[in-house]
């Protein structure tokens, strides 16, 4: 029966290393992955016949163990046995924490895409040493034309830190007005993509064109870097124009966002000026907003939200959603010339540009305020002029979104603003911004008052630009401008450079606070009143109903002197489970020093009953003493190497 020994060893291994595995992870109290389980216990398997010879004395002529009458030393032995396979899990987890490499599928799997990302991650690398970034990386000085050398690197860069580059050049709170203006600069014009790749697209949504499309022009009409436009028209008659993505870039995308966050997190770590600058942050929600481009099915959901704002003269596409994919967008069709472009034609058409700009302003303000859905980029690209004269708004891939609180704050920022009162300002600024734990208040009172003093107090009046050194004021204190709050000045930023272009002498301050008016006076008409009247009054019947029992008994008390406070500690179960955790630890500590410290003592003793051959039952309770304080020890210990969940 020879040939059943290969076999029966085999499965006889596999059972006992399932079982040590078993025993480590429960004695440890931690979860593993198997792989290192599987290491752990193999380590174990492979030790334990010499730990076994060594404790319990070489096998007899029968097979069997020399002390294995003694079965206090081979509970022992096997105790032991698990030590080496729990000093591995605990160095392991010391030297590469659980979660920070990937298993080995995981590495077979991604082996290509991470050549691929290497390759780019040090191709990008040398472009920001070829324009002389390298030491600005590491910490150092920057260099006199850091936005120069930025601009040319990310335009070199391509698709994905050209936009990181457009994203950057709005955040005037975070970065020098050099760097932005450089940064200002970054367009991103694309190839034209073959027609048999946007085929392939269209096919691979719709199995048969033709089914949905009655004509579609394979000439584009635009080409950008996430997607190129046709013209088409559907069975059902309706000229549309159809967005497609273009073929592989999310791959690029990913890859490129893959660096940009490690190039984050490397900067981060090792330079102040990406610290004050919340790099990781800063990349991570640039990351979500470009993938949020990148899927149309977000951009269809984002015009059905913006349609709700109506102003007239102002135009949203209408999106087909049951043609539209995550990859395909098809939208109403505008019949009309970009903004820029029909400048003049404006005076040939009896069109008044004052008029368009007014109209512009009035559509992204009341988005602001009372909607809450506003177009990020109100650039002249992403405006039509329609041959009915209305302006027709493009390209909704991105959006930004202000719930009703923000709203709230970002109203009285403005009026404080408007009222040029520091008090009043620096209140509006810490509701809208996010504070540290400590702040000198009365400092940045005092540094809001000379800024106040410098724009809002004099006959000039002010402009959008001014919120760059409001910002800066803010961001020397700690105080972080919410990306969303960041989004609409980024929005009025780019809205004035368009009203501007309309109408050179077009003062977008004076005019907003005309409008700003005009909200105000349709949220004090009678119906407007009643429904914000009728709102509050079904929220306050509930607690007013309660409100004359909780008095009676209030009083009763009172009068009866019962009257009590009760102030309970640790309320919340995260607080209980922490200080839970910690005196576990502590007491497991305690524990693993007094065992080791009485199996030390009792080691030294030679005398008393004996065990085994050459063992006292002292010197075993000692060993087992050890035993045990070193399996504590190591149970505390793999928690200290253990990184914390996200």
């Amino acid at each position: 029966m020879s040939y059943l020994q290969g076999p029966l060893f085999v499965v006889t291994a596999i059972i006992a290393v399932v079982v040590l595995a078993s025993i480590v992870r429960r004695l440890l109290g931690v979860r593993f992955s198997a792989t290192r389980l599987v290491l752990a216990a193999a380590i174990s398997w492979s030790m334990s016949a010499p730990i076994l010879t060594a404790m319990l004395g070489p096998k007899l002529p029968d097979g069997s163990l020399a002390d294995s009458r003694k079965p206090l030393l081979l509970v022992l032995a096997l105790l032991v046995i698990l030590l080496p396979s729990m000093v591995f899990l605990v160095v392991a987890e010391a030297l590469a924490p659980s979660g920070s490499l990937p298993t080995p599928l995981e590495w077979i799997r991604g082996l290509r895409q991470r050549v691929a990302r290497s390759r780019r991650y040090w191709r990008f690398t040398m472009i920001l040493m070829r324009h002389g970034l390298g030491p600005y990386l590491r910490g150092r000085r920057p260099q006199a034309n850091i936005g120069r050398s930025l601009r040319g690197a990310l335009n070199e860069g391509g698709l994905t830190f050209i936009k990181f580059g457009q994203i950057l050049s709005t955040r005037r709170d975070l970065l020098p007005a050099e760097v932005v203006d450089e940064l200002s600069l970054l367009q991103h014009e694309a190839a034209f993509v073959p027609w048999p790749e946007i085929e392939a697209v269209l096919v691979a949504e719709y199995g048969a064109v033709e089914s949905v499309f009655d004509r579609f022009d394979r000439e584009p009409m635009a080409a950008a870097s996430v997607a190129q436009v046709h013209s088409a028209r559907l069975v059902s008659g309706e000229e549309v124009v159809v967005k497609v993505r273009r073929p592989g870039v999310t791959t690029v995308v990913e890859r490129d966002l893959d660096i940009i966050r490690r190039l984050a997190r490397t900067l981060e770590r090792r330079t102040s000026w990406a610290r004050s600058l919340g790099a990781v942050s800063l990349a991570s929600g640039f990351a979500v907003a470009l993938r949020e481009e990148l899927d149309f099915r977000i951009e269809a959901r984002n015009l059905a939200a913006v349609a709700v704002t109506r102003v007239k003269g102002v135009a949203v596409p209408k999106a087909f959603t049951e043609h539209s994919s995550k990859r395909v967008l098809v939208m109403e069709r505008f019949e009309g010339v970009p903004l820029r472009r029909a400048l003049p034609q404006l005076a040939e058409r009896e069109i008044s540009s004052r008029e368009l700009a007014e109209r512009l302003l009035d559509y992204l303000l009341r988005q602001v305020m009372i909607d809450g859905v506003f177009h990020a980029d109100p650039h002249p690209g992403n405006i039509l002029l329609l041959t009915d004269g209305r302006l027709g708004m493009l390209d909704f891939g991105s959006v930004g979104r202000l719930d009703s609180s923000l709203r709230s704050s970002m109203q009285r920022l403005l009026a404080a603003v408007d009222a040029g009162d520091p008090l009043y300002l620096c209140d509006a600024v810490l509701e809208v911004m996010t504070a540290p734990e400590e702040i000198d208040e009365v400092a940045l009172e005092r540094d809001l008052g000379r800024f106040t003093a410098r724009h809002l107090r004099s006959d000039s009046g002010f402009d959008v630009a001014m919120f760059t050194d409001l910002f800066r004021i803010a961001s020397s204190y700690g105080l972080a401008v919410p990306a969303e709050v960041a989004a609409v000045f980024r929005a009025l930023g780019t809205l004035e450079g368009t009203l501007t272009e309309l109408a050179r002498d077009f003062d977008i301050v004076t005019e907003a606070r005309k409008l700003a008016g005009g909200y105000a006076a349709e949220r004090l008409t009678p119906s407007a009143l009643k429904h914000e009247a009728v709102t509050e009054l079904a929220a306050l019947v509930p607690m007013l109903r309660r409100l004359p029992r909780r008095v009676d008994r209030l009083v009763g008390a009172l009068e009866g002197g019962k009257l009590s406070v009760n102030v309970r500690l640790f309320a919340d179960r995260r607080d209980r489970d922490v200080v839970t955790g910690l005196v576990h630890q502590v007491l497991i500590t305690v524990i693993a020093a007094t065992s080791g410290l009485m199996g030390v003592l009792l080691v030294g003793r030679q005398k008393g009953p004996m065990v085994g051959k050459a063992v006292s039952l002292y010197q075993f309770l000692g060993y087992s003493f050890l035993a045990v304080a070193s399996v504590l020890a190591l149970r505390v210990l793999v928690v200290v190497f253990r990184r914390p969940e996200e």
